[in-house]
């Protein structure tokens, strides 16, 4: 019977949204207990550009295992995002196994371009909310050094007929431009936006916000003359642009000259990147029998698609069905973390959903940061929560538009 109540409450009409409604514990609750990344390197020239993308998902996992306290069996299943890694599947369960996940349990890939992270975040979510497992390990990865972006594959003659399918073959950069013509956004808006995040990104990391989320990953080397492989230990990001500022990022070139304003550049669009980020979830009543720290909690998820070729709009259709998925207000929620795809996509959005911008990405984004594809929807969870547990605020709002014309959004709160 005590079961049957406890579902009843949760679909009870006004019985889990709000504010109030939220911050109250319930055992079914699908809690956070570990949120890590891994440093976040330039591709090709960075930390990581000699190590292969097993051996950082390996790495990944053996993190995990260390720093979540919890017997690896216990793990019900690992869901995988990651977006350009070829046969995935493959390079998944075999990583869980090197790095000592036992043979029963399971794990599988999912790949929704730059919401891979969260959309992992979200499939384990909703196994543990619907009674399948009691524990699961979300991972986001992505090595951009050993699988650079490609684009999409050829299309047929009946898809290039059709216009918005036709979107979807376009690069990004292409939907950028579209985006700062479309909605009237300046390069130096852009640029202003752009230098904040990296001014941001160096403040936090001189001052070491981001050394509870960073852990230290090994990472091999390789010696182009006599071809052996050494290992070293990374520490740290190294994409931050100390110095930077609106007027440096004025005087580069624009990246796209063909296409609409030609204001997109290498210095206010998201660096190319290397990393990895996992989130531990699980029952509360779990977490409880074995003694966890909780973090916070996962309370939703939301997806949205919009059109293609102006896919850098996504957030701001995903945020506010979160938000009203939660019950929550825009003034509510403490911290957002909105992926700087492009800067002027992130400030359309910042700009059209009237946030206060003291509240997003206030420890940079990937314009500074980098974003790795199938990383950054786990990794933000990581910053996010970190920083919410130095502020003591409450809610995190975590979101990024997608490739081909989507945005996702999910939302959590912070334990007391």
């Amino acid at each position: 019977m005590e079961r049957v109540r406890q579902l009843v409450s949760q679909l009870s009409p006004g019985s889990s949204k709000g504010l109030a409604a939220l911050e109250k514990k319930n055992p079914d609750d699908v809690v956070i207990t570990m949120a890590i990344r891994s440093p976040l390197c330039k591709a090709k020239k960075g930390g990581f550009k000699d190590t292969r993308t097993d051996e950082l998902l390996t790495e990944m996992f053996k993190q995990s295992i260390a720093r979540s306290t919890v017997d690896p069996g216990l793990i019900g299943d690992i869901t995988v995002g990651t977006v350009l890694t070829p046969g995935a599947a493959y390079v998944a369960r075999a990583s869980a196994l090197a790095a000592g996940i036992p043979e029963h349990v399971p794990v599988q890939t999912i790949n929704r371009f730059c919401s891979s992270g969260l959309m992992a975040v979200t499939e384990i979510s909703n196994k543990i909310r619907a009674g399948q497992i009691a524990i699961g390990l979300a991972v986001g990865i992505e090595s951009m050094s050993q699988n650079p972006d490609a684009g999409a594959p050829p299309f047929s003659e009946e898809i290039k007929a059709c216009g918005p399918a036709n979107d979807c073959a376009m690069p990004m950069g292409w939907t950028s431009e579209n985006v700062a013509s479309d909605f009237d956004i300046s390069r130096a808006e852009m640029d202003e936006f752009a230098a904040l995040s990296f001014q941001r990104a160096e403040r936090a990391h001189k001052a070491g916000h981001f050394v509870n989320e960073i852990v230290p990953f090994t990472a091999f080397v390789n010696d182009p003359d006599s071809g052996k492989r050494t290992t070293k230990l990374v520490t740290q990001d190294d994409g931050i642009r100390y110095g930077t500022t609106k007027e440096t990022l004025g005087q580069i070139r624009p990246a796209f000259p063909q296409w609409g304003r030609a204001q997109t550049t290498g210095g206010n669009a998201s660096q190319i990147t290397d990393g990895a980020a996992a989130v531990l979830l699980m029952r509360r009543s779990k977490a409880e029998e074995l003694g966890l720290k909780i973090l916070g909690k996962h309370v939703t998820t939301s997806v949205v698609g919009v059109p293609p070729r102006v896919m850098g709009v996504g957030p701001m259709y995903a945020i506010p069905m979160a938000l009203e998925l939660a019950g929550l207000s825009k003034d509510e929620v403490d911290l957002y973390e909105i992926n700087e795809a492009f800067a002027s996509q992130y400030v359309y959005c910042v700009k059209q959903l009237g946030l206060d911008v003291e509240k997003v990405n206030v420890n940079g984004g990937a314009i500074a940061l980098g974003h790795p594809l199938g990383c950054t929807g786990a990794r933000q969870i990581a910053t996010g929560f970190n920083e919410l547990e130095r502020r003591k605020g409450k809610v995190l709002v975590t979101s990024m538009c997608i490739g081909t014309g989507m945005g996702a959004a999910g939302v959590f709160v912070r334990e007391d």
